[in-house]
């Protein structure tokens, strides 16, 4: 497989070195070497991402128009094969991509210093701030409805009519907290048809690990753009809230260490809006906060819905993973409203 993806770049499988690299769950990703470049090749999972075309045909675009209108950014696009495209595909293999490796940078998986959060909000902001011009009716749809809540709750809904009877009467607690909380699908869907908020480039994965760092732990660029599309900045503000704020993660079985750390809430808001300042309006600012909940409240019908359908979209790698997926993402927005009313105090600087 290697030897007909190389050969598409025109490089000779016997002079490089090949050796797996990071831990993505989507997207299983190589480190390859020479004696005189470094590449990052990646296999697109097409179980996912149904058309990986469309992603490569949105990140030439943003590609050209960074080039154009802000060379001295820096923006990792696929390497061109020898037929010029961006992605080769192998019969029966998938789908590839090569790029340059950006030497001297690293990546991290959890947040663990305020500064980290600040240098990856500013990053992502500046990556929508500078593509503010271009036009985004362009971009292709990579994942359909990915972030639409609306839809999730009907499909929540679903699962509490056709799911699992005895997963349903475990989980009633959780039920109740989320039924209780539908004001959050009707903000949303508030904001579908309120001018005040606009359509921009969003990443739509804002988790710190799609942030390329320096030495000193500076921001350089974001990386994994295979969700790039028209969205919301609540849906990068709100994943960075959903997954900086805790010093545990969703897989946390312990709800007792799932904290809001508002100094990281602080930095977030301060790294995003040093980019986004002039670009949000009033009324999107006054839903900072909100993109949390937002963010959190989805991931937490999204496990309940699969769990009451028998983990049949997630999987499970033991049992009730699910719920626990659940009731952590449930705990932690229990967190974040508890917090509201102090996080909202360091936005107004008091």
């Amino acid at each position: 497989m290697m030897e007909e993806i190389f050969s598409a770049y025109n490089l000779s499988q016997n002079q490089l070195d090949v050796e797996l690299f990071g831990n993505g769950l989507i997207n299983k990703t190589w480190r390859i070497k020479n004696s005189h470049d470094d590449y990052i090749l990646q296999k697109i999972n097409h179980t996912v991402f149904k058309h990986p075309e469309a992603i490569a045909a949105n990140v030439r675009m943003l590609a050209d128009y960074l080039a154009n209108a802000y060379p001295d950014f820096l923006f990792i696009r696929p390497i061109k094969t020898t037929t010029n495209e961006e992605i080769v595909h192998i019969h029966g293999k998938g789908y590839f991509r090569l790029c340059h490796y950006v030497r001297q940078s690293h990546t991290i998986n959890a947040v663990e210093k305020k500064e980290q959060a600040y240098e990856a909000a500013k990053k992502f902001g500046q990556f929508t701030k500078l593509l503010s011009g271009f036009p985004i009716d362009k971009l292709r749809v990579t994942l359909p409805d990915f972030h639409n809540l609306s839809l999730r709750y009907q499909q929540f809904t679903e699962a509490l009519e056709n799911g699992n009877k005895e997963r349903i009467q475990q989980s009633k607690e959780l039920i109740n907290f989320i039924t209780k909380n539908k004001k959050i699908v009707e903000t949303y869907e508030h904001i579908l048809h309120n001018p005040a908020f606009k359509l921009r480039v969003t990443h739509h994965d804002t988790k710190i690990s799609n942030v390329l760092f320096d030495k000193n732990d500076k921001g350089l660029c974001v990386i994994d753009l295979d969700t790039v599309m028209a969205g919301y900045f609540i849906s990068d503000v709100g994943d960075m809230i959903r997954t900086y704020l805790s010093p545990v993660d969703e897989e946390e079985k312990d709800f007792s260490k799932i904290k809001i750390r508002e100094e990281y809430f602080a930095a977030i808001w301060k790294g995003y809006m040093s980019e986004m300042s002039n670009e949000l309006s009033t009324e999107e600012k006054n839903h900072f906060i909100y993109a949390g909940k937002f963010m959190i409240y989805m991931q937490a019908i999204r496990f309940l819905a699969d769990y009451l359908n028998n983990d049949v979209y997630y999987g499970a790698k033991y049992k009730d993973q699910n719920f626990v997926r659940a009731g952590n993402q449930v705990m932690l927005l229990r967190r974040l409203m508890e917090n509201e009313a102090s996080l909202q105090r360091l936005i107004e600087g008091k």
